[in-house]
């Protein structure tokens, strides 16, 4: 394997962790609310709920600076290292980026994360984290 190849699955390895981390964010906070309504104790884990509030406390706060994140950075400069600019590699990494980067205003995604970061609060009043 060359090192044009590494820098490539690298970017494409942080491309999947990056989707994962976003899958955790708006899935965790669906499978809180579905758990409520079907009696599923582990979602009222502290760890869990702790870990879920700052994720989406970190997107939160890098959207109010202005700042991208550091996923995408590290993602971007493994595919500039590797010469790649634009998305023409595998199906499922094409289709991952298309799904993570899409274009709009930065004040949409500001208000956007702002919003789902108050549901996720308000999920801590609805769906109780169990006491310690």
């Amino acid at each position: 394997m060359n090192s044009q190849q590494l820098y490539l699955l690298g970017a494409d390895l942080l491309l999947g962790l990056h989707l994962a981390f976003v899958l955790f964010v708006v899935g965790g906070l669906l499978l809180i609310f579905i758990g409520k309504w079907r009696g599923w104790d582990w979602v009222r884990n502290r760890r869990f709920r702790f870990a879920h509030l700052l994720a989406i406390g970190f997107v939160v706060v890098q959207a109010w600076l202005g700042r991208i994140c550091p996923l995408t950075q590290w993602e971007m400069m493994l595919r500039e290292q590797a010469g790649q600019v634009t998305y023409s590699g595998a199906f499922i990494a094409h289709w991952m980026s298309e799904f993570l980067y899409y274009q709009a205003p930065a004040w949409v995604f500001v208000l956007i994360y702002s919003l789902f970061g108050l549901l996720v609060l308000l999920s801590w009043y609805l769906v109780r984290p169990k006491k310690p």
